[in-house]
């Protein structure tokens, strides 16, 4: 009898060893392509909302103006979500905005064609999506969890169906803003007073100014050279070289990239990395584009806005 019962605990530990090698154990994972209940396959449905879905994720926040005031406006932000999967009881996907990509789980109801979405809430800037489907258009609001953590808590929502496609041809849109709003930098000038003959000096602001060479320049369709980038501002060259990272879907986090890209239409943030992405004449551009960014210096001008 004792020798029955070590080798039915025997085989016991090797059916459980030989689970674990196949990744049959805990097979729980929170977006994983294949979910188990009551071992057999949970079905995915309505595959036709799969996708991304992007446009304007909007918000009331408080605004510094150039003399000091603090003044409350809305401030319009790219939000894009991926639907990845939809099963009875789950909806799974990712939000990208700012650079930044999170996770969401959530319901959809079939009756009314609108989903309730969480991201996690580990993450002082994850909140819940709660909008609804009309054709290709999702549109609702995003409720910040911690609402003292965020400028702006509460959010309306406005997205179109956008399928992410990779073309070497797309470039900046002619009539596009060339100014750097968001890095403004202080300048002492001076000045002399006509009336007393004193030479007087005050401080202004000015903002980094693009060049039409951002337009001219492609380092995902042509091999640059040295003598095509010595003398170009910094913020060409910035620009020239995150063209590259655009066309492949990359969200940026730094206010100054998005801006100019966001200026365009097919600009679609996918991912928060697409190093691998990269051809190989793209990885040589970047690489020497890096190398005059190091050096290079820019203009600044003055501006109203």
């Amino acid at each position: 009898m004792k020798i029955l019962n070590y080798t039915l605990a025997s085989l016991l530990a090797i059916s459980l060893i030989s689970c674990k090698k196949d990744g049959k154990v805990n097979e729980t994972g929170k977006d994983s392509v294949i979910a188990k209940k009551d071992s057999a396959v949970v079905p995915e449905i309505y595959k036709e909302y799969y996708g991304i879905y992007t446009g304007n994720f909007a918000g009331k926040e408080m605004i510094k103006a150039e003399d000091g005031e603090e003044y409350e406006d809305y401030v319009n932000k790219r939000l894009s979500l991926k639907i990845n999967r939809i099963t009875r009881d789950s909806v799974y996907g990712q939000s990208i905005v700012n650079g930044n990509q999170r996770p969401f789980r959530g319901i959809f109801n079939e009756s009314t064609k609108s989903f309730v979405l969480d991201e996690p809430g580990n993450d002082k800037t994850d909140g819940r999506f709660e909008v609804k489907l009309n054709g290709d258009s999702i549109t609702g609001k995003w409720n910040a969890f911690n609402k003292t953590a965020v400028k702006s808590p509460l959010k309306t929502i406005k997205l179109s169906k956008k399928e992410f496609v990779y073309n070497p041809n797309f470039m900046l849109d002619k009539d596009s803003d060339l100014v750097d709003w968001s890095n403004p930098k202080d300048f002492v000038e001076k000045y002399t007073d006509e009336e007393t003959g004193k030479t007087e000096s005050y401080t202004t602001s000015k903002n980094r100014v693009a060049s039409e060479a951002i337009f001219e320049l492609n380092a995902s369709k042509q091999k640059l050279t040295e003598k095509e980038l010595k003398n170009l501002r910094k913020i060409d060259l910035e620009i020239i070289k995150n063209s590259v990272f655009a066309r492949h879907g990359y969200s940026f986090k730094k206010e100054t990239y998005r801006y100019f890209f966001e200026q365009t239409d097919w600009y679609i943030p996918v991912s928060n990395n697409v190093d691998k992405e990269l051809s190989p004449m793209e990885k040589e551009n970047v690489a020497l584009l890096n190398r005059f960014i190091k050096y290079a210096e820019d203009k600044y001008d003055s501006f109203g806005r």
